[in-house]
């Protein structure tokens, strides 16, 4: 092979050297000014009682326990199946730029967020929970499925005649070579939505986070244990309960327990989105002078160093995700130990990446006290499984020289530096993902943007919740961008249905 053709090679492999560097110095200078501090006097004996009460857990103190079950289950299905149809849509226009922005910017505001704006407006009720869920998943479906549109196979639609309507080109050549891949998204993106319905009980809404909340902020973790066992269930046994047949039963036995009737006021809706969402000087007649003094003590005392926080937390978190994928994936990947310690790995990374990252932020802030480490160590561990699970099974394509070391030589020698572009690449897909979840936290008590999020929604500013969700849009659509700017000059394709 002449020095040429090794070129290309070479200078890929040295950009994403450059590029995992300077991420990691981020992430380290991110840990060295972030809030790490352990402000529980004895999180040790708080764990105790947390272990006691996952090993007796109390399947009958919650009152009206299955219906809050139900109601999960009900919103998930409802929301999913109402963001499958609009993000199908969305993705049949993907080609325009301006589906890819309104997509890009539903779905950079979290659920939780959605949910406290439509409160205002609906209430505790269906429409809540299910639009809460419909909207950025909507811009999720449609950019995962629009990728899918635009990695197919373009040979049979140009084998079709020119004269041939776009409707039954899209329908015929095109759609069968993504709907396998379509349908297997839909079922994990109802997962998602099962864990997405179960966090919204965090803001009021009747499903099994309600519960949950309550039960650990009084200590009462055999109740909670009992709960998250039950979600757990859920999720775990979602391959058996979901088949395609049952579908249209299971949501129509969705819409009848909860009707997603919007049983609101109209006048209310039309005043939150005339009056309420307007700025405060624009309201009271000011000028363009009183909305600069208002945006720019906003600015200084809330934007700043909710943008701030939530930067520094998210980069602390995919350092440290990265460093827990490099430790984890070796647990699953057949490269590496016997059936029995890869069964055991699997059953790890399922627990891990199956526990939204909102539920064990909760549970470190109670061991931990309020500070970014609770939020860098749920982040981390969450999406570190993850990403982890697909490094692992990307692991499995590998062949390995017959005399090929074994060991720890084996993993730092031969497998490591075959996987890591692959692994950068999953974190870069799943950085923007990492920064939406690092905003929201904040309504925990983290002083990310989220947490000033809440509190201008329970001080019925609703003008400042506004911005503020328009600075957590900004800051993910720029992560994104970078994201995939750095992707596209890598060259690294993790694939889709991150």
């Amino acid at each position: 092979m002449s020095p040429s053709s090794r070129q290309p090679v070479n200078t890929t492999a040295a950009r994403w050297r450059r590029a995992s560097l300077w991420l990691a110095v981020a992430g380290l200078i991110a840990l060295t000014i972030a809030d790490l501090e352990i402000t529980r006097s004895s999180p040790g004996s708080e764990l105790l009682r947390m272990g006691q009460g996952f090993l007796a857990p109390d399947f009958f103190s919650t009152d009206h326990l299955w219906r809050a079950l139900v109601n999960t289950l009900a919103f998930a299905w409802q929301g999913t199946a109402l963001a499958a149809l609009f993000g199908f849509l969305m993705a049949m226009a993907w080609h325009h730029r301006w589906v890819r922005g309104l997509a890009a910017s539903i779905r950079a505001v979290h659920e939780l967020f959605w949910g406290l704006l439509l409160l205002q407006v609906a209430g505790l009720s269906t429409v809540t929970g299910v639009l809460a869920i419909a909207i950025p998943y909507a811009g999720i479906f449609a950019k995962v499925f629009g990728e899918f549109l635009e990695e197919a196979d373009p040979s049979p639609a140009n084998a079709l005649p020119v004269s041939g309507q776009r409707l039954s080109v899209f329908f015929y050549a095109r759609l069968p070579l993504v709907w396998q891949a379509c349908k297997a998204y839909g079922g994990y993106r109802l997962e998602c939505g099962i864990r997405a319905s179960a966090i919204l009980g965090f803001i009021g809404l009747p499903t099994l986070g309600f519960h949950l909340e309550t039960a650990f902020r009084e200590g009462n973790y055999d109740q909670g244990a009992a709960l998250l066992y039950l979600f757990f269930a859920i999720i775990f046994t979602l391959r058996w309960w979901l088949r395609p047949t049952l579908i249209p039963v299971y949501l129509l036995a969705a819409i009848a327990w909860a009707p997603p009737l919007f049983t609101g006021r109209l006048d209310t809706l039309v005043r939150f989105v005339t009056v309420d969402l307007v700025p405060v000087p624009l309201r009271q007649g000011g000028g363009l002078t009183e909305l600069w003094h208002w945006f720019a003590m906003l600015w200084q005392q809330q934007l700043w160093p909710g943008l701030w926080q939530t930067l520094v937390l998210g980069l602390g978190a995919l350092l440290l995700t990265g460093l827990l994928s490099l430790l984890l994936f070796p647990l699953i990947s057949p490269l590496f130990g016997n059936r029995a310690s890869r069964t055991a790995g699997h059953g790890l990374l399922v627990v891990m990446r199956t526990t939204p990252e909102f539920f064990l932020a909760f549970f470190f802030l109670i061991l931990l006290g309020p500070s970014m480490l609770p939020g860098i160590l749920a982040l981390a561990l969450h999406t570190g499984a993850i990403v982890a699970h697909l490094t692992g099974r990307f692991s499995e394509s590998l062949t390995l020289r017959a005399d090929a070391p074994i060991g720890i030589n084996r993993y730092a020698w031969e497998v490591l530096p075959r996987v890591t572009p692959n692994l950068l690449a999953f974190l870069l897909y799943r950085w923007e993902v990492i920064m939406r979840e690092t905003a929201v936290l904040g309504i925990l008590g983290i002083h990310t943007l989220g947490f000033y999020i809440d509190s201008s929604v329970a001080e019925f500013r609703f003008d400042r919740t506004l911005l503020l969700i328009l600075a957590t849009v900004m800051l993910n659509l720029a992560v994104d961008a970078l994201s995939r700017g750095l992707r596209k000059r890598l060259r690294l394709k993790p694939g889709l249905g991150l």
